[in-house]
């Protein structure tokens, strides 16, 4: 095995279990989206690659594709005369989109803990609670200014993706 094959396999492995830990991916569709971040730049990955590479039934690669599509990991194109689907990534922009979406829902309801804890904060202990609210909502608030630049940093960049 190359040195380049083995360090790809432990990337895709460790990108894998990140997946699954961290963003609660199925263990397969860990490693397809492993594999089209490591590999859509050199070639063009269709799903019988998918299924080839990945040794899994059609059945299994189809349904984790479709899984990594809803949710908005991966993309498909395709190209003139060629009737295939070929996948890759979703653009880092577009995936941090689902970033500024939690936060924004996190930021409405720290709003109205805020506003409550104002309005009902009678003891030591709930006082205390207004107060980590504040610091918390300041940190979403900082966290959505990090992701906007990011995202802007992104689309910069794609701006040269050739596909």
């Amino acid at each position: 095995m190359s040195d380049f094959k083995k360090e790809r396999d432990e990337l895709v492995e460790m990108f894998g279990v990140h997946f699954e830990t961290v963003h609660h991916l199925p263990p397969l569709g860990s490693r397809i989206f492993a594999t089209l971040i490591l590999d859509t730049c050199d070639t063009k990955i269709s799903f019988e690659d998918l299924v080839e590479r990945m040794g899994a039934s059609k059945s299994s690669v189809s349904t984790n594709l479709n899984m990594l599509l809803k949710i908005g990991k991966i993309t498909y194109y395709t190209l003139p005369g060629d009737r295939k689907k070929y996948y890759k990534p979703t653009a880092f922009s577009e995936r941090f989109d689902n970033y500024l979406k939690m936060l924004d829902l996190e930021k409405k309801i720290l709003e109205k803990m805020v506003v409550y804890r104002q309005k009902t904060s009678s003891c030591p202990s709930s006082k205390n609670d207004l107060g980590m609210v504040k610091v918390y909502r300041e940190h979403i608030l900082e966290m959505e200014r990090v992701v906007l630049k990011s995202i802007n940093d992104f689309k910069e960049i794609e701006k040269n993706d050739p596909i």
